[in-house]
């Protein structure tokens, strides 16, 4: 029996589903989960810049990890911070779901059909930064929570809109709240986006039976958007993002970075057994 480590919310849970299901399908492994409440989760009334950023999301589950109270961590990967700690690895990236932000509004117009200085919720500075770009009259409200509390600010906190993960409403399934979607182009997804991981200790037996269940595809992809992040040395406090897709033998980058006060976006394209190469050379473009 995988003791599986997550956190306590509807979305965290069900993103440990889709985990366990793919463990059992391709392992024949059963697994029970052990819920854990983050000091991310527990701090919501400050943005996470300001109380340490998102290693805040997964701290108290490495606890477990080396205590030995759980054997595996399910994360998303974007709260996972590029450099973990010395005992611990991401074994493995099976699954990743539509990575483009979402916008969400009550009056179903979509985010530049909105009134002049709308009033625009998200937490998010990669978000708010590039929100300003296509539409620089709007007022960003900070907004914080769980899936559910943040759609509930929309009237609460009398808000025309909000931005959220694709991902998270489409794994809830609630997607059908969405407006519309943002292109990848003009709003760059956080690093790893919409991607779940593996976490385990280092070296371990259970890392070695968890490594059969990496998608090579979505591993290649979030190595090298989350490279950029590292070399841009990007978090919560910073305008740094980048996605990466393959097609064929090809990946394909994109990366917004913002430096000196202007926000610089680039892309690049080449063989994808060059992914950490071209990634590194986009990083310079971004620098």
């Amino acid at each position: 029996m995988i003791r599986v480590a997550t956190r306590k919310s509807a979305l965290a849970e069900k993103q440990a589903d889709i985990i366990i299901e793919i463990i059992r399908e391709r392992l024949g492994l059963e697994c029970i989960k052990k819920f854990y409440t983050t000091k991310g989760d527990k701090i919501l009334d400050v943005s996470l810049e300001k109380i340490g950023g998102k290693g805040l999301f997964v701290k108290e589950i490495e606890i477990a990890l080396l205590k030995k109270e759980s054997d595996i961590a399910i994360h998303s990967l974007k709260d996972v911070p590029t450099e973990l700690d010395e005992p611990f690895e991401i074994s493995a990236v099976p699954v990743r779901e539509d990575a483009r932000d979402a916008f969400i509004s009550l009056n179903g117009l979509t985010f530049l059909e909105q009134r002049k200085g709308a009033r625009i919720g998200t937490s998010s500075i990669r978000r708010a930064k590039q929100l300003l770009v296509l539409r620089e009259d709007i007022e960003i409200v900070p907004i914080r929570g769980n899936v559910n509390t943040r759609i509930e600010k929309i009237e609460k906190e009398n808000l025309d809109g909000i931005v959220l993960a694709a991902a998270g409403l489409k794994r809830l399934g609630i997607d059908a709240i969405i407006t519309e979607y943002f292109d990848i182009e003009k709003m760059v997804p956080a690093c790893g986006q919409g991607a779940l991981c593996i976490e385990t200790l280092k070296n371990s037996e259970i890392a070695d039976i968890m490594k059969v269940l990496n998608n090579e595809d979505i591993r290649i992809c979030v190595e090298a958007e989350r490279n950029i992040l590292k070399l841009l040395n990007g978090g919560c406090h910073s305008l740094v993002a980048a996605h990466a897709r393959t097609e064929r033998n090809y990946i394909y980058i994109v990366g917004v970075n913002e430096t000196g006060g202007k926000i610089k976006k680039a892309d690049i394209e080449g063989k994808k057994e060059r992914f950490l190469e071209l990634s590194s050379e986009l990083a310079k473009k971004l620098y």
